[in-house]
């Protein structure tokens, strides 16, 4: 995920060289929790959709991509780092978006919504090439229509397990937000009192809350895709951990 630093500033190059250099290490959560997830929702995917995979396989390409941006600080990579984001969150939206919040011109038609999301995601890639100091902050407005989406699931449901996994998402990415403005805005700040890692904190942060995300959707999403199955929320290594990796369990209602 880029620091926005692949033009270092005089006074902050310091700085942004121990971004690189811990931003390279701090990228290896997405290689373990890649792969991890895709196995602990293989049955969820199997039921849902195999898509699914691509958005891990996005997942494990971003920290792919960050690594080489952190290695190189270029715009090249800051460009690959930004594009394999915009491509995630397409495809998390064609597969999860509930109809409802599809624009009415395409009624409920998922075909059409993932072919209105394909087109859109290849003109802002080819966008993002004219203004890359942008990319980032609009990358992150996106959150603010996803929030608005958990925001409107959260108050039609009464499900504890539901509205915890809702709140654990918006805190983790709230606190990795802070992360990456504090970082981004007080360059010169962190610098003065040699403090390198808030860039670091991001990597790590997200690559947990997308996790949770994932699973938030898939949870919002049965409700209208799969009915006569009950999403159990599981953590691995084990429920009773007091922090854990979360995945769905998916229960045939028919056999309860």
């Amino acid at each position: 995920m880029d620091s926005g630093c692949w033009e270092p500033k005089e006074g902050c190059c310091r700085l942004c060289l121990w971004k690189g250099f811990l931003g390279e290490f701090s990228n290896v959560t997405f290689f373990i929790f890649g792969p991890l997830m895709m196995f602990l929702m293989y049955p969820y995917a199997q039921k849902r959709s195999r898509c699914i995979y691509i958005t891990w396989i996005l997942f494990m390409v971003i920290g792919l991509f960050s690594m080489y941006f952190h290695m190189t600080l270029s715009l090249l990579g800051q460009l690959l780092d930004e594009i394999a984001i915009l491509w995630l969150l397409a495809s998390s939206y064609s597969i999860w978006m509930p109809r409802c919040y599809f624009p009415t011109f395409l009624g409920e038609n998922r075909p059409r919504f993932t072919c209105l999301v394909l087109i859109t995601t290849v003109v802002s890639t080819f966008l993002s090439f004219l203004r890359p100091v942008i990319n980032a902050y609009a990358l992150n407005s996106i959150a603010v229509h996803i929030l608005y989406i958990v925001f409107q699931e959260y108050k039609k449901t009464n499900n504890k397990e539901l509205r915890h996994i809702m709140e654990m998402s918006v805190v983790l990415w709230a606190f990795a937000l802070t992360s990456w403005i504090s970082d981004r805005l007080l360059c010169s700040f962190w610098q003065r009192i040699n403090f390198f890692y808030l860039h670091s904190i991001w990597h790590v942060l997200i690559s947990i809350t997308f996790p949770y995300g994932m699973v938030t959707m898939a949870l919002v999403d049965a409700r209208y895709e799969m009915p006569g199955h009950t999403l159990k929320v599981r953590y691995w290594p084990r429920d009773t951990w007091p922090v854990g990796l979360p995945y769905v369990e998916v229960r045939d209602d028919k056999n309860c």
